[in-house]
């Protein structure tokens, strides 16, 4: 038996070993990437204007790991502004062809380009579809002759120590795919709103939400005109369940004039200025504060009750009325991972503080001056 030092050195040269293989394998793949780039050339610009220019759908087919690349292909132009979606040339051949009409695009992707089921399923694709895109390494293929349109992956060796395992090759036809998708989508115009859209669900959509679809509703928010005083205000503005920290006071227009919050009542009564209670709450109101316009995203009012430090985003629009409110709690009670948390007080996770009004000292200048364009700031900076 060797001994515990032997064997721990074995180990330790073996694990290396699989390392520096596993290395040398993710090298090979960026250097095929690199020729995959280098390669491209007016057949690429040619693919993407037919896409552009489709008026039915594209139809993604393969077969085997090139079929797997397929689907998320399909997946990615789905999501993209592409409508897509993938048939899987065994059941084209037993009935599933009629999902392919005259005005549809075929986006083939094959190796070889010589698979028995996709050379079997050419005759077919060519007489019914608008057109046929290959995605291939052969350009004298079955495919490649038979497509409008031919992108040609560079030769490559797969990864695999055989050079038999689809590995590299399928690394560069996703990697070309991705490119053809994102192209087609910049082309196309295809902006955030537009992926919002798409993407309802899970922690993407809620990013992606607009502000709408997360405030208090104004039916559910506290509101003052500026002509009552700060003890009527509190009788008025009184509300059933979970109450905003925040009042917000409108003039005889019904315009948004100011915030008064909590804090603000806390504070007056920490400095014995009771008498206040029956003046009128326009004299102790806060005028510089911030609110976001209706239509913005969510996203947006997150980064500014972080930069801003405060629990409470009045929700406007465009005539300066309010019609809403974005509260802390709100915007806590999301999915983990929708609000990026920072280091707060004693190293506790949080994004702001419990004082709704301005924080306006110097250090916030550059702050101020990245806000989101959906920002509106009422009252003075300084």
């Amino acid at each position: 038996m060797g001994s515990p030092a032997k064997k721990n050195t074995r180990v330790m040269d073996e694990r290396r070993g699989r390392i520096a293989r596993g290395r040398a394998i993710i090298q090979h793949g960026m250097a095929a990437l690199a020729a995959v780039a280098d390669g491209l050339d007016d057949e690429f610009a040619i693919a993407v204007d037919r896409i552009v220019s489709l008026r039915g759908c594209l139809v993604v087919c393969g077969i085997g790991k090139a079929g797997l690349i397929g689907r998320k292909l399909a997946a990615t132009f789905s999501s993209t502004g592409t409508r897509a979606h993938f048939l899987h040339p065994s059941e084209a051949l037993h009935g599933d062809l009629g999902c392919i009409g005259s005005t549809d695009l075929v986006l083939m992707l094959s190796n070889s380009g010589a698979t028995a089921e996709v050379v079997d399923l050419l005759p077919f694709v060519t007489r019914r579809a608008a057109g046929l895109i290959a995605i291939t390494s052969s350009a004298n293929s079955p495919l490649a002759r038979a497509a409008d349109v031919s992108l040609v992956l560079p030769p490559m060796r797969e990864a695999c120590q055989h050079n038999l395992a689809p590995t590299t090759s399928t690394v560069a036809m996703l990697a070309l795919g991705d490119a053809l998708a994102m192209v087609v989508s910049e082309t196309k115009g295809f902006d955030v709103s537009d992926f919002a859209e798409l993407h309802p669900g899970g922690s993407l959509g809620r990013k992606l939400a607009l502000v709408d679809d997360i405030m208090r509703p104004i039916v559910d928010c506290r509101l003052c005109p500026e002509n009552l005083t700060i003890r009527q205000m509190f009788v008025a503005g009184s509300k059933p369940g979970r109450r905003t920290g925040a009042i917000m006071i409108t003039d005889s227009a019904q315009r948004l004039k100011g915030i008064f919050t909590d804090s603000d009542l806390a504070r007056m009564l920490e400095q014995r200025r009771d008498a206040e209670l029956d003046s009128l709450v326009g004299a102790s109101m806060t005028t510089c504060f911030s609110a976001i316009q209706s239509g913005a995203r969510l996203s947006d009012a997150i980064q500014i009750m972080r930069q801003r430090k405060i629990s409470e985003l009045p929700v406007i629009n465009e005539s300066d009325e309010p019609v809403g409110m974005i509260d802390i709690t709100d915007i806590l009670g999301l999915e983990p991972g929708t609000v990026e948390a920072r280091p707060g007080v004693n190293g506790e996770q949080s994004i702001a503080r419990t004082a709704a009004s301005e924080v306006n000292d110097e250090d916030n200048e550059e702050q101020w001056m990245e806000s989101p364009t959906t920002l509106r700031i009422f009252g003075p900076l300084r």
